[in-house]
């Protein structure tokens, strides 16, 4: 599902870090009395009341700052009220209202963007210190002490109470959504216009094409898709000059979050790249199945052994990986791509009998027990599927802490070396006596 954005802007100094770290429940962001430590927005999930949301965190807006980033700060800022739902417009109840409060509720007031306005350090949550923050113009200013943590949950109310209804894409449930993702100028849009047989999406040599995610329905094989074309995802230091792209790089990862399988598109005129690999990070941490893609291999830079080689060098934290060598240009191998994806969701979504499970892992512990702690014995007592993609088995263990990383890893390739996974994730959930 679609989850809302909501950013917290303001001026340097007023919390909007720390607000940031209460409201994700970990320190993420960096918090520092030095204004400015903020420079990129920084995004996280948050939940509240049953709405999930992602929040983003943004740099200190001061027009009068001497600092050579704050031109790079305010168009971040800007981004992200750009790109939001909801901004939580943060400013200090000690001080009281700044001509750079102002300036910054004027940015705010030629945006349509719904605001919660937040009067912070008000560590006797003085409700009165409030008042002259209505003359910012933008409605109720709600009190908060996050030193007490006072005022938090009826501003979480507020924002979540901004949510609207997102425009139905009037897709069937059944329709399997295939999100084509990769750093720009890869030929994205060349490959869905290959794939489409017609000119459904611009095609350009400017980097930068695609702003947002074009939903593009079509069958293959008598089945419903509908393919997501996104931005190319840059790395970030080149996102903070290029303001458009940062609007699009939370867009292609919401993409990755609604798709059910992901095309990973790699340049094969080019070696790869560490965003390549970034890329590539995201689909595997959200879990989802895909095909890595590999364009414009007519104009290749390497054997494809030598290529295979790269891929799983680079990319050894998803040794499932399916991959195919196509040229969007003259339309080698395209056809095979849908095939591909299809398979790889498939792989996504098989259930495992429990006694298949169980057999396997009797095989893997025999060949291999878990490691011992102190002399004692770790135990796997059995394994069951919880639920698909992705493929997600729950070990019931005596002492679940002592399953390190190495294991788990290795019970994974002992289970795809006999039940077909390819190209999907799986995960392993440890449970323990207390726990069953």
């Amino acid at each position: 599902m679609y989850k809302p954005v909501v950013a917290v802007v303001g001026r340097p100094n007023v919390g909007k870090s720390t607000f940031f770290n209460k409201i994700c429940g970990k320190r993420i962001s960096i918090v520092d009395d030095a204004p400015g430590v903020t420079r990129d927005r920084i995004y996280a999930d948050a939940e509240w009341s049953g709405h999930a949301f992602t929040l983003v965190d943004t740099g200190g807006i001061d027009e009068r700052s001497e600092d050579a980033f704050q031109k790079d700060i305010r168009a971040q800022a800007e981004i992200a009220i750009r790109e939001a739902d909801v901004i939580v417009f943060l400013v200090d109840g000690r001080v009281g209202v700044t001509t750079n409060d102002e300036e910054v509720a004027s940015i705010l007031q030629r945006s349509k963007t719904p605001v919660v306005l937040v009067v912070n350090k008000l560590d006797n949550f003085e409700v009165e210190k409030t008042y002259e923050f209505y003359s910012l113009g933008l409605g109720e200013p709600h009190p908060l002490s996050l030193m007490q943590s006072k005022g938090i949950g009826d501003i979480l109310d507020a924002i979540v109470a901004c949510f609207k209804e997102r425009p139905s894409d009037n897709l069937d449930e059944n329709v399997t959504k295939v999100a084509v993702v990769g750093r720009p100028n890869v030929g994205k849009s060349s490959l869905v216009n290959r794939l489409l047989g017609e000119n459904r999406v611009v095609v350009s040599d400017i980097e930068g094409t695609t702003r947002d995610a074009v939903l593009v329905p079509f069958k293959y094989n008598k089945k419903d898709y509908a393919l997501v074309d996104t931005a190319g995802l840059r790395r970030q230091r080149s996102v903070e000059k290029v303001s458009v792209e940062g609007y699009s790089v939370l867009r292609t990862m919401s993409a990755i979050e609604e798709a059910d399988v992901v095309l990973i598109v790699f340049d094969g005129s080019q070696d790869l790249t560490e965003q390549d690999v970034r890329i590539a990070g995201l689909v595997d941490e959200a879990g989802k199945p895909s095909v890595i893609v590999v364009n414009k291999w007519d104009i290749k830079s390497r054997s494809k052994e030598d290529y295979l080689k790269m891929l799983s060098e680079s990319l050894a934290f998803m040794s499932y990986f399916q991959v195919i060598f196509v040229s969007a240009l003259t339309g080698s191998s395209v056809g095979q791509i849908m095939e591909n994806a299809e398979k790889s969701y498939q792989n996504a979504s098989k259930r495992i009998t429990t006694g298949l499970l169980n057999d396997l892992l009797h095989e893997a512990i025999l060949n291999y027990s878990p490691p011992a702690h102190n002399g004692a014995r770790v135990k796997i007592k059995y394994i069951t599927q919880a639920s698909t993609n992705p493929p997600t088995f729950v070990l019931f263990v005596n002492d679940p802490k002592y399953i390190n990383f190495s294991y788990r890893r290795y019970l994974e390739n002992r289970f795809r070396e006999r039940i077909d996974l390819k190209g999907t994730p799986i995960k392993f959930i440890l449970k323990g006596r207390e726990e069953e």
